[in-house]
């Protein structure tokens, strides 16, 4: 029997506390517009409030990451989880945009503390032949909990604005509970030890990115990052670009968020596994990336409705299969530094993700085109360099992983 058989129901658990995590970051959606007559928020402070998360999960994600391999993912998911909650009832409670504030960096910190000690849990209970499909059905909870926050968000604010991150509290303790409870450590105690003799004094923040650049996985950070900026910088504007050149409704945005999101899931949770089996990591991220450029380009070309869905699709499609190809490239790539990988990817992330939104909307001010132009040419730049990234040898890590997942089984 496989790893990943022998620790699905991990896995499962796992996949629902991330699901939770991004239901209650799409719960927002629908509702901030309301939020914002409410408190008098204007855009800037709405996108500095966007940027807040960003930098805290920034700034957290490398010393979680480290932690998790010398302390263990299970006390880092559990914390994550608490602070998720206590993230989401300050969100409920604030009538001022200062406590949204202070709500949107504890969440980064939550999501700093979750992200990096999920992913290396998904890696230590699994081989590096199963490494494709754990890190699929992880994307696709991931993307399972975009698709429902909104809906779940809007259903809830019926019974009032607040409701929902009351209920998102509420939903993060209980997983919280569960979490310790039910998940088993995946490191061994001698794990954990060997891993921290290993480690050293742990870093600052800039002194890890700064000596990234020697690790072998280095330019596959660098991807992480250049594809990040390009797509943040994509989706950012993607309901305000529709809305302005062709006036699209909230209901079309809708459809096509929805529509190219439950193919990523699908295509996530059934064939990312198998796909990264038979092509590779580096082919589908190649290939994801080339294709996200052409189809971004042929947004700013087509006019038609159903030709505007079926590029975007397209765009979406690719990105959700890019996303756990990058990350499953990193992860194999990492070897022993489960943990330390996961919080520097996320770490780039972040970046990305802070950058890529703040240049789209200074475009989008000079011409609804730029975005989408400046998107196409980061993520070519992007396929160019992924073309030197060397293909990872299957097994580099199978005996970390073996490990690793002997030791869960003796903890639990």
């Amino acid at each position: 029997m496989s790893l990943l058989m022998r620790n699905r129901a991990a896995l499962l658990l796992l996949m629902f506390n991330i699901f939770l995590v991004f239901t209650g970051i799409g719960l927002v959606i629908p509702i901030m517009p309301t939020y914002m007559n409410e408190l008098h928020i204007g855009g800037s402070v709405l996108g500095l409030m966007v940027a807040a998360f960003s930098i805290s999960q920034l700034i957290f994600s490398p010393y979680s990451g480290r932690l998790s391999d010398r302390i263990g993912r299970k006390k880092l998911i559990i914390t994550g989880m608490v602070i998720f909650a206590i993230s989401e009832w300050l969100f409920a409670i604030a009538h001022a945009p200062a406590l949204l504030f202070v709500s949107r960096a504890i969440g980064g910190l939550g999501a700093a503390l979750i992200m990096p000690s999920v992913m290396a849990y998904a890696a230590d209970i699994t081989s590096n032949e199963e490494r494709g499909s754990a890190m699929g059905f992880i994307n696709a909870a991931i993307t399972t909990g975009f698709i429902i926050g909104p809906g779940i968000g809007g259903l809830l604010a019926e019974y009032g604005i607040r409701v929902p991150f009351y209920a998102a509290a509420i939903a993060g303790l209980v997983a919280a509970i569960a979490t310790l409870l039910m998940l088993p450590e995946s490191l061994s105690p001698e794990r954990r030890a060997e891993l921290t003799t290993s480690q050293g004094k742990g870093d600052s923040l800039v002194r890890q990115l700064l000596q990234s650049y020697r690790k072998p996985y280095f330019l596959s950070l660098i991807i992480v990052f250049v594809a990040s900026f390009g797509l943040a910088n994509y989706e950012t504007v993607f309901s305000l670009f529709v809305d302005h050149k062709f006036g699209f409704t909230a209901q079309d945005i809708a459809i096509i968020i929805t529509f190219g999101s439950i193919a990523g899931a699908v295509v996530q949770a059934t064939i990312f596994g198998w796909m990264m089996n038979r092509f590779g990591g580096q082919k589908l991220i190649i290939v994801c990336l080339i294709a996200s450029a052409i189809f971004i380009v042929l947004t700013l070309l087509v006019h038609t409705y159903f030709l505007i869905f079926a590029v975007t699709f397209a765009v979406f499609l690719a990105m959700d299969i890019l996303r756990p190809a990058i990350g499953t490239q990193l992860s194999q790539q990492a070897g022993h530094e489960q943990g330390y990988v996961a919080g520097l990817n996320s770490a780039y992330t972040s970046l990305g993700n802070i950058a890529g939104p703040v240049v789209a909307g200074a475009l989008f001010d000079l011409d609804v085109n730029y975005p989408y132009m400046m998107a196409a040419i980061i993520l070519t730049l992007c396929f160019l360099l992924s073309l030197r990234v060397k293909p990872q040898t299957p097994g580099r890590s199978d005996r970390g992983s073996s490990e690793a997942s002997s030791g869960a089984a003796e903890s639990h």
